[in-house]
């Protein structure tokens, strides 16, 4: 059954920027941090732990910000689904835009002690409760505007959000790096990319304060059909839809963070590469996670997302076992393949989600529910599994790393074989 609804070609097309740019802020503020993790963050809050405990504790206040992202969902969810999706969305971008910034003022370590990383992780909280409000919103603004067959086309613009804003990340940092001594790096050109998001920001909000309400939101509201606790009705009415939906994009956080994150820390201090080097293998990365992003949610209009969404998980369970083998050869062109290849499993699956979450629930618990499940996904793939990868590698080496990545991904493929095709689905009626 088709989607009844009218908005204009040129209307969608300004929604679908709105939706991209917001995104593409958002997920620049989070990815610049899960940079300067990798690269900086565990000398000047954690120098006082060895190299390897520092990393990891780099990585923990990077994992923070995934345990806060259900929350985000939780909160921006309820008051998405009770009094709309423009007003959380303007929220959302205020708050993760501000705590990044704000993370490009903090102290270190060696000027106020202790007290340091505790802000930081304080700031990462915020971030991360900010994006988890992000993407639900952000997915529905497109897909509740959009005609029934192109929503995976529309759906394509918050998801490209993601591949945009880490590529300017890491241009931006890749750029610093190059440029500036080790030491002016390290003393003040990490802040750089931090401070970018107020001016971010501010485009950000000009932008969204002029996107209208969705026309299924808005119908919805006409049938007084708001509901009083969303999230009770997603977990009580839902449960599978929520627990198989963030299984299903399990394989899109594993790969992302394993890839851009621990990856980039295992080669430039295990293997030795070097760090420009390594951000410029990452671009070339990127540009094949967004051009297969939008590929393939464009063509999950004609073929469908559950099918899509297997393909990845099967070539994530593949690429697991491939990644480490490709990257200890410390050939750069075998580098290349290896990162190119764990971010092409990620836009296999990350491509049709963005229609294919939200499709799953009801309009009056569609924030809450694609946003949750999104998020407890995250979770579970991002902020844990890069925790257990460098635990892993440590201990058991980068075979047992494998094992362990395609053990998700299996899980992966198992979700999403036990729910069903959505793209037919009327989202203005149900």
């Amino acid at each position: 059954m088709s989607s009844t609804t009218t908005t204009p070609p040129k209307d969608m097309r300004r929604i679908a920027t709105a939706s991209f740019i917001g995104t593409a802020i958002e997920f620049y503020d989070y990815y610049i941090y899960g940079t300067a993790a990798a690269l900086v963050l565990n000398e000047l809050f954690f120098p006082t732990l060895s190299p390897l405990a520092g990393t990891l504790a780099a990585l923990s206040t990077f994992a923070v910000g995934f345990v806060a992202r259900p929350l985000g969902a939780i909160l921006f969810g309820h008051f998405g689904d009770r009094i709309g999706r423009k007003a959380t969305l303007v929220v959302s971008l205020l708050l993760m835009g501000l705590s990044t910034a704000f993370i490009g003022l903090l102290p270190t370590y060696d000027s106020i002690g202790v007290a340091a990383p505790i802000i930081l992780v304080l700031l990462r909280v915020c971030q991360g409760i900010g994006l988890g409000g992000e993407w639900g919103g952000a997915a529905l603004l497109s897909t509740e505007h959009a005609p029934a067959d192109k929503r995976g086309l529309y759906a394509a613009a918050p998801q490209m959000g993601s591949p945009v804003g880490y590529f300017v990340a890491t241009c931006v940092f890749w750029a610093l790096s190059a440029w500036l001594p080790e030491a002016a790096f390290t003393g003040w050109g990490w802040r750089v990319p931090f401070l970018i998001s107020f001016a971010l920001v501010a485009v950000g909000l000009v932008i969204r304060l002029k996107v209208a309400e969705t026309p299924a939101f808005a119908s919805a509201m006409d049938k007084s059909e708001a509901n009083r606790v969303p999230l009770l009705t997603v977990i009580t009415r839902h449960p599978k839809e929520l627990l198989l939906g963030a299984g299903s994009v399990l394989v899109v956080y594993i790969m992302f963070y394993t890839a851009a994150t621990y990856c980039l820390t295992y080669t430039t201090t295990t293997l030795g590469i070097p760090r420009n080097t390594m951000l410029g293998l990452t671009l070339i990365a990127v540009v094949v996670l967004g051009v297969s992003t939008f590929l393939v949610a464009r063509l999950s209009d004609r073929v469908g997302r559950k099918r899509l969404i297997i393909a990845g998980a099967v070539f994530g369970i593949v690429w697991s076992f491939a990644l480490f083998p490709l990257l200890e050869t410390k050939n750069l062109v075998l580098i290349a393949i290896a990162l190119s290849g764990a971010l092409l499993a990620m836009g296999i699956i990350y491509g049709p989600v963005g229609a294919f979450l939200p499709e799953l629930f009801p309009t009056k618990v569609r924030y809450s529910g694609a946003g949750l499940a999104y998020n407890i996904g995250g979770l579970l793939g991002g902020g844990i599994t890069p925790l257990l990868v460098a635990q892993i590698a440590s201990t058991s080496g980068t075979t047992g790393v494998g094992w362990l990545l395609g053990g998700i991904a299996v899980v992966n493929l198992l979700c999403i074989l036990a729910l069903p095709e959505t793209r037919h689905r009327d989202m203005q009626t149900t």
